[in-house]
């Protein structure tokens, strides 16, 4: 019966430890992602309000990324972009 018991608590301790090791990069996958909607919520509304200005920021997966990881500093860069390349 020992064998049993002790076979038990390896498995509920390896089980454990690998959810660990999955769990966290899970997480910051997950963050990205929501962080990279956001982004692309931004750029919505940059080109929601550029419209009257004639502005237009391409909706890509790259410019969400970009706006995601970088927050309003990646939106401000994308404009000046925008605005130096024409």
């Amino acid at each position: 019966m020992d064998g049993n018991l002790i076979t038990y608590l390896a498995c509920i301790c390896f089980l454990f430890i690998f959810g660990r090791i999955f769990i966290v990069p899970l997480k910051k996958i997950l963050k990205l992602v929501f962080n990279s909607v956001l982004g692309g919520l931004a750029i919505f509304i940059i080109n929601l309000v550029g419209a009257n200005f004639g502005f237009h920021i391409g909706l890509n997966i790259f410019t969400s990324i970009v706006v995601g990881l970088l927050g309003l500093p990646g939106a401000v860069c994308l404009i000046v972009v925008k605005l130096l390349i024409g």
